[in-house]
């Protein structure tokens, strides 16, 4: 488009980049210019997640969480601290934030969604209590 004689870019002509989520947190991965070579290849939003990676535990709280939705009628809600305590017993406080990274993981393959105050929210923003339920 020309203003006054300059070429001013519209949003037609900004190149529209696919999100990712990432294989540890289940966080949104925005595009990023650095990774214009690799784009296809990042699967990690970060450093920490690069190192961390899924680990057995992890799998153990996603399964969990699974099967205590799958106990539960349909459209109930379950808390990540009650995966986390399944798996960790009576460390289950250390298990928190992987419980809520493997209930982000299972929003991505779209098995579950994450709600707050009743209203299904975006789990890479959310922060504060959340519950978890199946897609509806």
């Amino acid at each position: 488009m020309l203003v006054g004689g300059w070429s001013v870019p519209t949003l037609e002509d900004v190149p529209v980049h696919d999100t990712k989520t990432c294989a540890s947190c289940g966080r949104t991965i925005e595009w990023r210019k650095k990774w214009a070579r690799s784009w296809d290849d990042v699967k990690y939003c970060s450093d920490a997640c690069r190192r961390h990676k899924v680990t057995d535990t992890d799998r153990a709280l996603e399964a969990s969480i699974r099967s205590l939705l799958d106990s539960r009628k349909g459209g109930a809600t379950i808390c990540p601290s009650e995966a986390a305590r399944e798996v960790g017993e009576e460390d289950w406080r250390d298990l928190m934030e992987p419980a809520r990274r493997a209930a982000r993981r299972l929003v991505a393959a779209g098995e579950v969604e994450v709600t707050q105050g009743g209203k299904v929210v975006d789990p890479s923003t959310t922060k504060g209590p959340i519950r978890v339920r199946r897609v509806r």
